[in-house]
């Protein structure tokens, strides 16, 4: 500010922390999940943990597109990653997605995102009133808090997100970044 001596002023020294990426993966029934497993390793390392596949009944959006009998699985990655770089992760599915892509569209949807020990942020290409731009037309939510020993939807979290199914998983991932944590601090 012109005309102020700021010298005493303190030098902010932030510490981005890592985040733990996560991915859910919906998929037509007759997919082999271990293929589409193999990308998201040659993408992002290896699988820590990943849900049970469950059946996804919870909305009719991807039925032009996907069809119907659609099932989702979790997962987890255990290499920690810095959160600016959310935007090429979901950029990275995009392409993951294109390749499993059939004459009538995507067979397979990646939903990429991250989780701190305070909340869980996931990556979308559309944009709404509760999102914020990145870069290269990919926007970002918070999709959930975690407050008191658990976690805590808001009105847009996705239905498959607050099932327990999700949340257990969710929170075993919250142990083992936890875990992650208490080593990269150590060693910061």
């Amino acid at each position: 500010m012109p005309g102020r001596d700021n010298s005493t002023l303190p030098t902010p020294k932030p510490k981005v922390r890592p985040v733990k990426l996560i991915a859910g993966v919906l998929f037509q029934r007759n997919i082999a999940l271990p293929h589409v497993e193999t990308c998201l390793i040659d993408a992002f390392g290896p699988i820590d943990s990943m849900s049970p596949t469950f059946d996804f009944t919870f909305t009719d959006y991807y039925l032009s597109e996907m069809g119907s009998n659609l099932k989702k699985r979790f997962y987890s990655f255990e290499r920690l990653v810095s959160p600016d770089t959310l935007a090429d992760i979901k950029h990275a599915t995009i392409a993951i997605e294109a390749g499993f892509a059939g004459p009538d569209g995507r067979t397979v949807n990646v939903d990429p995102g991250y989780l701190e020990e305070s909340k869980l942020v996931l990556a979308s290409t559309k944009n709404f009133s509760h999102r914020i731009y990145l870069r290269d037309n990919i926007w970002a939510e918070v999709t959930m808090r975690y407050m008191r020993g658990k976690f805590v939807t808001h009105d847009w979290t996705y239905p498959d997100y607050s099932q327990p199914l999700a949340i257990d998983f969710l929170c075993r991932v919250r142990e083992i970044y936890r875990k992650q944590l208490a080593f990269f601090d150590a060693v910061e």
